[in-house]
């Protein structure tokens, strides 16, 4: 299916941390499987900060937050220094449009979990936990699961963003669902401290869920930067666990967001 671009209406833009988003919208979408993704697309300025120049048309891909149910749509991100699209789509107020891809794509998807899983893990770094919410907002990961935890971590503990949603989880599935912090920059209640990675190696992430990362019971999913998706995927290989493939299932996928 060819791409189309379609217009976007902005119900409220708000603001998380000093540098951290939540843009809610209102489109026309075609049906899409939570986890998947679209492209956001702004005009700006072609030149660099501070020079004039000719609008041009800039677009990232950005994971939604809302389940496909939901009627509105969300996307969670972070500006970056002389991010074009990032820093656009922040200064949106209620009211502006903007551009967004149809039909959303990506493979980062439950269906695509081999159907022998008991404990799904959901582990990300800073705005990658967003596909995650959005699974966890359908019916599906309940359904399949005997057990779903997911870890957040981030550098400091305000940008443990969505606390109300997971909170709500919680109440919701409190003998499947687990939630688990990492702020790896400071000390914080309730939060362990250090790396994805290592905390998987040294055994402290499955301590802490009182659970085993198994590949004969387990997949896990990783969704954040690349540090993490690189050296998580080592550790995990180690313990015989190999990345999924639609033609050779494993137990690790991966979504890269920066």
């Amino acid at each position: 299916m060819a791409t189309n671009w379609i217009t976007a209406t902005v119900i409220e833009n708000r603001k998380l941390t000093g540098r951290h988003y939540a843009l809610s919208f209102e489109a026309e979408f075609l049906p899409f499987q939570a986890g998947q993704f679209a492209r956001l697309q702004i005009e700006a300025s072609s030149k660099e900060q501070g020079e004039s120049g000719e609008l041009a048309k800039f677009a990232n891909p950005y994971s939604l937050i809302n389940s496909p149910d939901e009627k509105h749509a969300e996307v969670y991100f972070n500006t970056v220094p002389d991010g074009k699209v990032s820093n656009g789509l922040a200064a949106l107020k209620a009211g502006d449009t903007f551009e967004i891809a149809q039909p959303c794509v990506g493979f980062f998807v439950l269906s695509q979990i081999p159907e022998n899983v008991r404990n799904l893990w959901m582990l990300s770094t800073g705005t990658g936990i967003g596909p995650y919410l959005s699974m966890l907002k359908t019916a599906g990961a309940w359904e399949r699961f005997d057990n779903v935890v997911l870890v957040h971590a981030v550098p400091h503990a305000d940008e443990l963003c969505y606390s109300e949603l997971i909170e709500q989880l919680l109440l919701d599935h409190p003998d499947q669902f687990q939630f688990i912090p990492i702020v790896s920059r400071e000390d914080h209640d309730g939060a362990l401290r250090g790396r994805i990675p290592a905390l998987i190696e040294d055994g402290s992430l499955e301590k802490q869920a009182n659970l085993k990362i198994s590949k004969e019971d387990s997949h896990v999913m990783l969704c954040g930067n690349s540090g993490m998706l690189k050296d998580s995927k080592a550790v995990l290989k180690e313990r015989g666990m190999d990345r999924h493939l639609n033609h050779k299932p494993g137990h690790v996928s991966a979504e890269q967001y920066y």
